[in-house]
């Protein structure tokens, strides 16, 4: 039984490119439910727009920044189109709304009609957009090992890749938090409460929760870019159970807050690999194989979530007086 080594994956975990990718897409999310209440649950579709987005620029031969630029875009009008007919409804129309469109987004990228522009339901290999981003490495283009880890320098899973995710995690936390304190953080967390008290007072409560769909739809794009950097845009890895993944990690830290969705993120993911680990050391091969190790461990970490959500609804970090999952 090796502890060590799963301690030390386990750590590795916490500050994994992918813990990263996924605490910057739920900080898009906690605009849409933390600071307005929005239910979307097709948050997926948004991150693989953005895949999609960047990586196909760059294969065509377009510049790193036109591809962030042009993933960007693409969320925008995700989001545009998402909330035009549905943000004048209930919530229950944006949540059906979104989690449909994001598996259309995700079936047409698979499609073999598309295959010449996506990659089909293979995808596009990294080997193909990768290179830019990987260029801009500062450190030396071999493995590195600092403290108890190794990492490629500049590579696929790099140290290159950890700095520039937590970067962006940082910057956009910060984005939160100032906009959150700011009047139109204020008006968003209004409409979060009551709606109607906010639109007697003059406010364009539509124009507002478009901003937020939108603004939240651009962050998780940016979180797909992330990922796609350490793996491969595949438009399977992107399909319903990564939203709820995404909703997972937020509530367990604590939505409406600025570091809820990063340690929900680092505990998720840092989790799913003690579990894995745990199982394979004390369950025996005929009882349980290593394909039934994943869903083992989500189903764990499922039944952690429905404790939290009985036990501290308002998540580790959240304010029960501000936000509860129960309203």
């Amino acid at each position: 039984m090796d502890f060590a080594g799963l301690l030390t994956d386990a750590t590795r975990e916490m500050f994994a490119p992918t813990t990263a990718a996924f605490a910057l897409a739920a900080i898009g999310l906690n605009f849409h439910f933390g600071l307005t209440g929005l239910l979307n649950m097709g948050h997926a579709g948004f991150m693989l727009l953005g895949m999609y987005g960047y990586a196909i620029t760059v294969r065509e031969g377009g510049s790193m920044w036109l591809g962030i630029l042009v993933a960007m875009v693409l969320a925008m009008l995700f989001g545009l189109l998402l909330g035009w007919p549905t943000l004048k409804l209930r919530g229950d129309y944006l949540a059906i709304v979104t989690i449909a469109a994001a598996e259309f987004v995700r079936f047409l990228g698979r499609s073999s009609v598309m295959k010449n522009i996506t990659g089909g339901s293979t995808g596009i290999r990294g080997s193909d957009y990768k290179a830019p981003f990987e260029a801009l490495s500062p450190f030396p283009d071999k493995q590195i090992t600092i403290g108890l880890w190794t990492l490629h320098g500049s590579s696929s899973t790099s140290w290159w890749l950890v700095v520039v995710s937590w970067s962006m995690v940082a910057i956009f936390a910060w984005l939160f938090w100032m906009l959150a304190r700011s009047p139109w953080g204020r008006v968003l967390k209004g409409v979060r409460e009551d709606e109607d008290a906010v639109r007697s007072l003059g406010k364009n409560v539509y124009a507002y929760k478009m901003q937020a769909l939108v603004i939240g739809g651009v962050i998780g794009a940016l979180g797909g870019i992330l990922w796609s950097f350490g793996n491969a845009v595949s438009p399977d890895s992107m399909g319903r159970p990564t939203t709820f993944w995404i909703w997972t990690l937020l509530l367990l830290g604590g939505a409406a807050t600025v570091f809820g969705p990063i340690l929900g993120s680092v505990l998720f993911w840092t989790a799913l690999v003690l579990v894995k680990g745990l199982a394979a050391m004390f369950i025996p091969e005929t009882l349980m194989t290593a394909t039934q190790r994943e869903p083992f461990a989500l189903i764990l970490v499922g039944v952690a979530l429905m404790l939290l959500v009985i036990f501290r609804p308002q998540g580790i970090l959240g304010n029960r007086r501000e936000l509860a999952i129960n309203g």
